[in-house]
């Protein structure tokens, strides 16, 4: 079996007296596209979080790399794009790319390297010379998404990556994250497009502050008796 490169156990997040996550357990391995979904609201971005170390969880334990996070020896081996643009406006996209590359600890020709492939990868090539400010949302997210390319991470985690990119370069995009899998690296993904779950290796419900299903979408199409991850995922809701 993979190495399970995230490892969630039982994961309690309170927010107040509010439970927000109240028992998660699944596992992402090397290897391996695991897409997380749900509802607005259902604790998709906290899972994410608590995993990561930036919030602090009330019970259960999130390991990655099988160490509590956060830890810093290891955010070299981690990619994260977060459901908000963390950019600097007044730099180019460019500029962007090169203070994260050095951030990750790159050499001078890796990040000449990674910036022309990840610009490549998400279209952004010819408007990386470009003032961030003047970027449309749709190029923020995919220059966030370049960013935590940068460096060929162990693990990628993505939250709602491709919200505001069209139905080609998000085919693009799924394209370059099965290479990534198949370079033995692991992949958490958030996403509101069915359809995507549908290329996803597993695919985790979050609804309720607990994953209901996690299993391959086939798998999980068979369980529900329905046919397709949409229709799973509306038969858990109690909708169909």
């Amino acid at each position: 079996m993979a190495d399970s490169i995230i490892s969630l156990k039982h994961l309690v997040k309170k927010f107040g007296n509010q439970t927000v996550l109240k028992d998660i357990n699944f596992d992402v391995h090397t290897s391996e596209i695991v897409g997380l979904i749900g509802p607005s609201g259902a604790g998709k971005s906290t899972v994410i979080k608590t995993a990561l170390g930036m919030e602090v969880a009330d019970g259960g334990s999130a390991k990655v790399f099988n160490t509590t996070m956060p830890n810093r020896e290891l955010l070299a081996n981690i990619g994260y794009m977060a459901q908000t643009d963390a950019l600097y406006d007044d730099l180019s996209g460019r500029e962007n790319l090169k203070f994260f590359a050095v951030m990750k600890g790159l050499s001078r020709k890796e990040t000449i390297n990674e910036i022309e492939h990840v610009s490549k990868v998400v279209d952004l090539t010819d408007d990386l010379d470009k003032r961030v400010s003047g970027y449309s949302g749709g190029m923020m997210r995919r220059l966030s998404l370049a960013i935590a390319l940068l460096g060929k991470p162990k693990l990628l985690i993505l939250d709602e990556p491709t919200v505001g990119i069209d139905p080609a370069l998000r085919r693009q995009i799924w394209k370059e994250l099965q290479h990534i899998r198949n370079e033995v690296r692991g992949i958490l993904i958030t996403t509101h497009v069915m359809d995507e779950a549908e290329l996803t290796d597993k695919v985790a419900l979050l609804l309720d502050g607990k994953v209901m299903a996690f299993d391959k979408p086939d798998v999980l199409k068979m369980q529900y008796d329905v046919d397709s991850i949409e229709n799973v995922f509306l038969k858990a809701e109690g909708v169909l």
